[in-house]
């Protein structure tokens, strides 16, 4: 995998937290967030059509890279924690169409909402 994809191969779900306000001017006509997670330096948010990653650089974090990866695009996930529902060792992995996709997720983070999340966009898509 080349430089310019190795930084979306890995991201960190810190908590659950409200939908970001200015989330808007992104959606599309008839695309609805969902649900949204922190991340170490912004958000990540599921909408009823993709998942978007938001990540603010700099050491003002005025700029913003975007990422967004429609649900038609994910091929496989798999979820695995240690069979507690609130895991320090949680994480997913999706198999998409831009490469391996993984996401740590921090204690108190509800893997079977995420996983649920995801089934529910990608076989109702």
């Amino acid at each position: 995998m080349d430089s310019s994809t190795a930084s979306i191969t890995a991201w960190t779900f810190v908590s659950e937290c409200p939908i970001p306000d200015d989330i808007g001017p992104i959606l599309v006509d008839g695309e609805q967030p969902w649900a949204a997670y922190k991340t170490f330096r912004d958000s990540a948010v599921f909408t009823n059509k993709r998942l978007i990653v938001r990540d603010a650089q700099g050491l003002t974090g005025k700029k913003v890279e975007i990422y967004s990866l429609p649900y038609s695009a994910i091929n496989m996930w798999s979820s695995e924690n240690a069979g507690k529902l609130l895991d320090f060792n949680a994480e997913m992995e999706l198999w998409t169409r831009a490469g391996h996709i993984k996401i740590k997720l921090n204690k108190g983070v509800d893997i079977r909402k995420l996983d649920h999340l995801i089934s529910h966009a990608v076989l109702n898509g």
